[in-house]
């Protein structure tokens, strides 16, 4: 006797058509998801079980279910129905209590509090307090620093510098100047242990001192070139050493604006009357703890990475040679820092962060 299979066509409305593809075009859909949707959709061309379980690489079966489960309850069908599972045994009382203690208490023994003893004090288990925290994105063991600018010009020395930086001047070099003072000369009481497999690299944690040095440095923000001088001290005679430096450097017949801090030796009465003998010299001052706003703070931070936080350096000659040959290695191959935001955008930032503390 023959067996008649009746096969009903899904009809899809516009609205579904558009859903099921947007189904396979998000990447996050689940690969079971992606399927039913296009098992659905070949089946909507009227095209039989089998012709799109072998145009699939699925069963008959398969492709018959999520067809009638379609007719059925349309796309809400395709959707996993929520599994059974072990009831939930802490309620949003219970939640809310660990996150108010995490937020407004301490433990009576420390500064901060730890799964260990959020648990202890709560009678939850450490991965319970860990899951709550992850779920609210609290991290009481991680602490980070901020410092907000009180400068009363602290809007018009930003839309200034940033538009020194976005929009330089023509016919005009824009260098970004600081000194990186008292960087100390260090050797290691015992031998460094180098790098081997399976071990990493290992040095002592105290140190013999060697003296100091003072790194006066201007970065060209256009081509990415140091200027750098090393001084015993940083005063103010220093510093006008360093300008003549930077004198001599750039071209006769170009401005020179600078952006520099609020440190006190870059305003005595001889530095004023060096640049009142230069007219294309233009001062321009970062705000008072601001000094992100400095460019020149992100090559320290390089130098500092790559050629002092692990050199060892038995007296204040090698030290100063590490730095000028850092400084010829940076300006044979010069990469500028660009910078990205707007000022209206680091402003909108900063007003968004006083509203949040």
């Amino acid at each position: 006797m023959a067996n008649h299979y009746t096969r009903e066509v899904p009809k899809l409305s516009a609205l579904e058509r558009e859903e099921l593809e947007r189904w396979l075009r998000r990447s996050k859909t689940s690969q079971a998801l992606a399927l039913r949707a296009r098992i659905v959709l070949a089946c909507s061309g009227g095209n039989s079980d089998m012709a799109v379980a072998e145009q699939l690489n699925t069963t008959r079966e398969t492709v018959g279910k999520w067809r009638r489960r379609f007719i059925e309850l349309r796309c809400d069908g395709l959707l996993d129905e929520p599994r059974p599972g072990t009831p939930r045994k802490i309620g949003d009382e219970d939640v809310e209590r660990v996150i108010a203690m995490t937020l407004e208490q301490k433990p009576k023994n420390a500064t901060h509090w730890s799964t260990r003893s959020m648990a202890q004090a709560t009678g939850f288990s450490q991965s319970t307090i860990s899951r709550m925290w992850r779920a609210f994105g609290l991290q009481p063991h991680r602490t980070e620093t901020f410092k907000l600018s009180t400068d009363p010009l602290f809007v018009e020395k930003v839309r200034d510098i940033v538009g020194l930086y976005l929009n330089p001047p023509e016919k005009a070099v824009v260098l970004c100047v600081d000194e990186k003072s008292q960087i100390q000369a260090l050797d290691r009481s015992q031998p460094l242990l180098p790098m081997r497999p399976g071990q990493t690299e290992r040095r002592s944690h105290d140190y013999k001192r060697h003296g100091t040095t003072s790194l006066f440095a201007a970065l060209d923000i256009a081509t990415g070139k140091i200027i750098g001088q090393c001084h015993q001290r940083h005063r103010a005679i220093e510093f006008r050493k360093f300008l003549d430096r930077i004198e001599e450097s750039v071209p006769a017949d170009m401005d020179i604006h600078v952006v520099l801090d609020n440190y006190s030796t870059h305003k005595t009465p001889m530095i004023q009357r060096w640049l009142l003998k230069r007219p294309r010299y233009h001062l321009h001052f970062t705000p008072t703890g601001a000094s992100w706003l400095n460019m020149v703070e992100r090559w320290f931070s390089s130098l500092t990475e790559k050629a002092l936080r692990r050199a060892v350096h038995r007296n204040t000659l090698e030290l100063k040679k590490a730095i000028r040959q850092y400084i010829k290695h940076s300006n044979e191959e010069p990469k500028p820092f660009v910078w990205t935001k707007t000022a209206d955008q680091i402003l909108a930032s900063i007003k968004r962060f006083c509203e949040r503390i």
